[in-house]
């Protein structure tokens, strides 16, 4: 069950034996298709790096994700058909132009890099946070300063909604960045989330 206002999320647990250490959100993106290509379920992750172990606070500790300090979450993931080919991810989602004057993102997790891009996201509320931005050479500056703090929204070229699921129609094809690696490219993005698909360590 996804995330509600007022009750306690997460629960003190290790990584079971079965689990997987991943140092990044591409790592545990890739664990994802893996199991999901050859149709095994989803194995418990342990996080020691990437946006989404710190949108969760977690401190990168492989130690202790074997410890009684563990935490364990449920979270949600990301799905988006690029054209028709269907890919996962676990942090976030970017196409974009090279100097993000067009850009189309997802997120579940709050920071991309050092960028507070998603700063009402939450990985375990059954949606995500996207932005379809059409930004002008000047807003670049202005948007560029103010993203550390999450503090670039509202902003009128930036179309925001927090939604389950969103399609995105881009007027020529952009490379497509899922959890900080290029592994597409399209005009077509069918964004949609996954509740409580995977349980990660802290």
């Amino acid at each position: 069950m996804t995330i509600e206002k007022g009750r306690p999320w997460g629960w003190r647990a290790p990584l079971p034996p079965a689990g997987i250490v991943v140092g990044s959100d591409a790592e545990a993106r890739r664990v994802l298709e893996e199991a999901r290509r050859v149709g095994r379920p989803f194995p418990v992750i342990g996080l020691v790096g990437g946006d989404l172990c710190r949108t969760l606070a977690g401190p990168g500790d492989a130690d202790r994700l074997k410890s009684e300090e563990a935490m364990s979450f449920p979270i949600d993931v990301g799905q988006v058909l690029v054209d028709g080919r269907l890919h996962l991810f676990v942090a976030h989602l970017v196409a974009r132009s090279r100097w993000w004057t067009r850009a189309a993102v997802a997120m579940n997790a709050q920071w991309l890099g050092d960028w507070n891009l998603g700063p009402r996201a939450h990985p375990n509320d059954g949606l995500v946070d996207t932005y379809d931005c059409r930004l002008r050479a000047g807003d670049l500056t202005k948007v560029r300063r103010r993203l550390p703090a999450g503090a670039h929204l509202p902003h009128p070229r930036i179309d925001e909604r927090r939604v389950a699921a969103r399609t995105f129609e881009l007027d020529r094809a952009l490379p497509v960045w899922l959890d900080g690696e290029v592994v597409d490219g399209g005009r077509t993005l069918a964004v949609r989330v996954e509740p409580d698909a995977v349980t990660v360590v802290i």
